[in-house]
């Protein structure tokens, strides 16, 4: 990319692309965002949005001519359209990076053919096959899962022999072998479009009904070969789809200091928000660096942090972090608080957590 990015369109209008764009503002490049939802977070920081479905190809066209380069949001964006879009306009990352994460089957094959170990898993489609799959590992139970549009818990359950088979929606399922970890922790690459990379944890994750609920970075006692192992494991899915951009792998630490890869998510990740106060270089204003032609930076981490995630109505009790003197409230704009909606997070610095 031989000019400079002066203006950077991002696909989709949550947290993501909201925090994306205060980045990218920063280094001085404006955003224009598209999304199917009006008024949403990124919209309302961003220098322009366009609001239309993700099939609208006269008003992705119009969108794609006032932007330098393109990246996503969220990893549910139809590959339809970043193929239309790969047409005007450069799109970080690639569609193939979007492919593999957008499909178990095809995420859980292509870590295994990098020689990425992950938990058991089969595809099923009925009870006739998981109850197969079930006898075939020698256990009673498994998690199933929808292979496409499943996130914080959604689309995902618990099934023994003796269940009936709940209700997905879809026959397009896999059955994921339950591990008796110890912890999860995530790790997030930046790559920019020379091949350098810079790395963000790993970081420790605990979860609350299946989302993202505590951070803490860096991960308390995981030790460097476990770390460096991490760091390898991810750059290794970023050099195989030449990606440009962040990519996050979630990973379980089992009980015998195994780390199995869980999910790769194809963007900046909930367990890298931390970088925004505890670090010289935010998980954003890489992303952007990135996808904008510009080399990564390191991300020195200056202090301990947790990030506590303000899920549903926890954005009624924020008295408890305003006189905080480490704590930093980030809100993201969403006018109704949901169960299980991300409202905002909390950072909290330093050895005080």
């Amino acid at each position: 990319m031989k000019d400079k990015v002066k203006r950077l369109g991002i696909l989709g209008g949550g947290q993501l692309g909201r925090m994306s764009a205060q980045a990218a503002s920063v280094l001085g490049i404006e955003t224009i965002i598209y999304t199917d939802v009006a008024d949403g977070p990124a919209s309302q920081v961003a220098t322009k949005a366009y609001v239309g479905g993700y099939d609208d190809n006269d008003l992705l066209a119009q969108f794609a001519q006032e932007v330098d380069v393109i990246s996503y949001e969220f990893e549910n964006i139809p590959l339809t359209t970043i193929d239309f879009l790969q047409t005007h306009k450069p799109v970080h990352p690639n569609a193939q990076l979007l492919g593999v994460s957008q499909h178990r089957l095809k995420e859980k094959t292509f870590l295994n053919d990098l020689g990425i170990k992950t938990a058991q898993w089969r595809a099923v489609s009925n009870m006739e096959d998981i109850n197969e799959t079930l006898d075939m590992w020698g256990t009673s139970s498994c998690i199933v899962k929808t292979c496409q549009f499943g996130y914080d818990g959604k689309g995902q359950a618990r099934v023994s022999k003796s269940d009936t088979l709940p209700e997905f929606g879809t026959p397009d399922l896999i059955a994921e072998e339950i591990i008796n970890f110890d912890y999860e922790v995530s790790i997030i690459v930046a790559r920019d479009a020379k091949g350098g990379c810079e790395f963000y944890g790993p970081v420790r994750n605990t979860h609350k009904n299946h989302i993202l609920d505590v951070t803490t970075a860096p991960a308390p006692d995981i030790d460097k070969p476990l770390s460096r192992n991490a760091r390898a494991m991810v750059q290794k899915i970023a050099e195989a789809l030449d990606v440009i951009g962040i990519l996050t792998l979630e990973l379980f630490v089992t009980k015998d200091g195994v780390l199995l890869a869980n999910e790769i998510a194809p963007r900046t990740h909930n367990s890298g928000h931390y970088s925004m106060d505890a670090c010289n270089v935010s998980q954003f204003e890489n992303h952007v660096r990135c996808v904008c032609g510009m080399d990564v930076l390191p991300p020195a981490q200056h202090s301990n942090a947790q990030m506590i995630n303000l899920i549903g109505d926890d954005i009624e009790h924020l008295d408890r972090f305003k006189d905080m003197e480490n704590a930093t409230i980030h809100l993201y704009g969403k006018d109704v608080a949901k169960p299980g909606r991300k409202m905002g997070h909390v950072n909290i610095i330093g050895d005080k957590l």
